[in-house]
């Protein structure tokens, strides 16, 4: 298959959702690539669950077209799609032995022997790893493994697109993590393309081949992890990927490779990577990750170091978080701590005068 094909196997072409006089989504246009996974990303009511609604027919777009493996789905109810979707729920029976969950789909295939579903359902579970719980009750295994029940009937029926709305919301942070990663191999084995809907960035940013950052029924950004991390697009999805500290500032010139910026928050003019077609006096704002930014008692060599005093600091084992106060503003700074069992691992301590640094490659200029 050529890469034209593969990133050709959903389109959604200007598609729009209207309720009332609520616009729930709003002229969405994204192409997602067979055996990619693709994550939905954004806070409560920015229109991503109702974007995967119409991908499975439970919605009809107000306008625009959805293509999935070249067909319009214009008019195809639910049960006619080569798509299956898992719920946050999960959505499984209580009365039904896990196996008898995973085959329950296999039921409406005419054309599967019983011996053929009976195969499948075994396949399923080898899968996801549940064989020796074939025969228990979803009340009697874990949250992790009736996820695991819900996934593995999802593929039972072989769908082309595989929807998972929140599907990790329900387990613990361990789990979660863990479960991440059994997701990311289970696909890889099926090549099914999965679109996951979630509100949490560190999920969508292990799981997903790329991510579409959502907000008001908009698409505000898609790509890969990294370019959404390392290169947002605009203000509020630097804000919402992660942490960022934000500052007003102005083009005062270029000096290449870089831009200089006249930042009043920091008190200094600073040099950050160039962003095409910025002028000279254009207003922007300077956005620097907290983990980007270098901590040290002794001022550190070349440009964009200011000193401040540590107003708070939060100790999370190998690193701790610094809020340094620089005038009236609060800057936030992660570091690396040196050694473990005593304060002294840190690199300051409350109100401790300290230096901050950063590389002007790490210094993000957003326009927007």
């Amino acid at each position: 298959m050529t890469t034209a094909d593969a990133a050709a196997f959903l389109r959604i072409e200007g598609v729009s959702k209207t309720f009332g006089h609520f616009q729930a989504v709003k002229d969405v246009n994204l192409t997602v690539g067979k055996g990619e996974i693709f994550s939905l990303l954004g806070g409560s009511g920015c229109g991503k669950t109702t974007l995967l609604r119409m991908l499975a027919g439970f919605e009809e777009p107000t306008s625009g077209r959805i293509f999935l493996d070249g067909r319009d789905m214009a008019g195809v109810p639910p049960w006619e799609r080569p798509v299956h979707m898992m719920f946050q729920s999960y959505a499984i029976f209580p009365h039904m032995t896990v196996e008898a969950n995973v085959g329950y789909g296999l039921k409406h295939e005419k054309s599967w022997t019983k011996a053929q579903r009976a195969a499948r359902v075994a396949e399923m579970l080898d899968l996801v790893q549940l064989t020796q719980f074939a025969k228990r009750k979803p009340h009697q295994i874990s949250g992790g493994q009736r996820q695991r029940v819900a996934l593995a009937r999802a593929l039972a029926r072989q769908p082309k697109l595989l929807l998972l709305d929140e599907p990790l919301a329900a387990l613990d942070k361990k789990l979660r993590e863990h479960t991440q990663f059994e997701l990311m191999s289970i696909q890889e084995r099926t090549g099914v393309t999965f679109i996951v809907v979630t509100h949490d960035q560190e999920e969508a940013m292990t799981l997903s081949d790329r991510v579409a950052v959502m907000d008001k029924g908009e698409v505000k950004q898609i790509g890969s992890p990294t370019e959404i991390y390392e290169f947002p697009a605009s203000k509020f999805v630097a804000g919402f990927i992660g942490s960022v500290n934000s500052f007003d500032a102005t083009v005062t010139g270029r000096e290449k490779p870089h831009l200089r910026l006249k930042v009043p928050a920091l008190g200094i003019e600073v040099t950050a990577r160039d962003v095409p077609g910025v002028v000279e006096g254009q207003k922007v704002t300077l956005a620097v990750r907290p983990e980007k930014i270098r901590l040290s008692k002794d001022r550190p060599e070349g440009g964009n170091a200011v000193q401040g005093h540590v107003k708070d600091l939060a100790y999370f084992g190998k690193d701790s978080l610094y809020r340094i106060r620089l005038g009236d503003t609060l800057i936030q700074a992660h570091a690396v701590n040196a050694r473990r069992g005593d304060e002294g691992s840190r690199v300051a301590d409350w109100d401790d005068a300290v230096w901050l640094a950063f590389d002007p490659a790490s210094a993000i200029v957003l326009v927007e």
